[in-house]
């Protein structure tokens, strides 16, 4: 969702706002000055050029799940800067990932429980507000729906139904993790790196610095990632989950509170052949990436089709390498081995 084109849309308007800051306190009477002094505005400025608000922690919903296939042994092994598209973390701020040995166990930060919620999501049975739809628009070879809505608690969050014609769900499952290939078509990646992985589940903790406009910093996410299989559908979980041994910086700014998920399955093609020769991704997105809420929304709204539209040549380009006999790179490996 935070692409270049929708923070590009808000850069009037936080210009407008801080000029209205700045024009107000310009004609504040000297006693209103002196109360607040001259300290606390020039901080209260900075954030709002910023937009670097505090993030909360993410909350997992807790209860079991049956059914669906996964191992769940947890052999993790880690691969230490193994970066992909030239990570500005050094290797030393890893260390104390680098102490697991591979058949040590690590903690499930991506288990059932997530699985579950991403299936009453799927279902609409997850309990929140009703979705308002907010886009429907097409391409030759593929078509979008977007809703969006308010819970009581936390950012805006987003629904959306992306399908691709003459595409199978095992491709667009290995285009969406190979963040080798990412960076072909997602312009605000500036480096991924592969902290830890478990060769057993498929499970992965990456690190993604994402770029942002002049008017803010970059971003920092540690992201636990993990895909289930029930069919052709796949279920694929990706949530920020803690990593102490990877320090916070003043920039990229750490993002908390992160979660997009998606179920990837086989539907019928809108060509009416009735033959299940599309493929349909289901994606479920919130984040605080410390932007004020009702100004993303606005920038979402207006850049969101121009965002996504640039991913359906980014997938025609990984499907024709693919189908070159183009290697299979490490994160495309992994996102097959629940399958195995």
């Amino acid at each position: 969702m935070a692409l270049i084109e929708v923070l590009v849309f808000l850069v009037p308007i936080c210009v407008a706002f801080v000029f209205g800051i700045l024009a107000g306190w310009a004609w504040k009477p000297k006693w209103a000055i002196m109360a607040m002094g001259s300290d606390k505005l020039s901080c209260f400025v900075s954030k709002a050029f910023d937009l670097s608000l505090p993030s909360s922690p993410l909350a997992s919903v807790m209860s079991p799940l049956k059914g669906l296939r996964s191992k769940g042994s947890e052999a993790w092994t880690l691969n230490i800067g193994e970066d992909r598209t030239q990570s500005s973390a050094p290797p030393n701020e890893y260390e104390d990932c680098s102490m697991l040995q591979p058949n040590e166990q690590k903690p499930n930060l991506v288990n059932k429980e997530d699985l579950e919620h991403l299936c009453q999501l799927v279902e609409m049975k997850d309990g929140g507000p009703p979705w308002i739809q907010m886009m429907d628009r097409s391409a030759p070879n593929m078509s979008y729906k977007a809703w969006q809505r308010d819970p009581k608690h936390g950012p805006p969050q987003y629904r959306s139904s992306t399908i691709f014609e003459d595409a199978t769900p095992e491709l667009v499952r290995d285009f969406f993790w190979d963040d080798e290939f990412r960076s072909n078509w997602d312009d605000m990646l500036a480096s991924s790196t592969t902290i830890e992985e478990c060769p057993t589940t498929g499970t992965m903790i990456v690190r993604w610095i994402r770029k942002f406009p002049f008017f803010c910093k970059d971003r920092d996410y540690i992201i636990g990632r993990r895909i289930w299989e029930s069919g052709r559908s796949y279920y694929c979980v990706t949530k920020g989950v803690p990593c102490p041994s990877v320090p916070r910086r003043d920039t990229p700014r750490r993002v908390d509170l992160y979660y997009s998920s998606w179920c990837i399955r086989a539907v019928e093609s809108k060509r009416g052949n009735g033959q299940l020769t599309a493929c349909e991704v289901l994606l479920f997105h919130y984040e605080d990436m410390g932007i004020p809420w009702e100004l993303a929304k606005l920038g979402i709204r207006k850049g969101m089709w121009g965002a996504v539209k640039k991913i359906e040549p980014g997938f025609r380009a990984y499907q024709k390498a693919r189908a070159s006999g183009a290697p299979l790179s490490r994160p495309a490996f992994m996102a097959q081995i629940p399958l195995k």
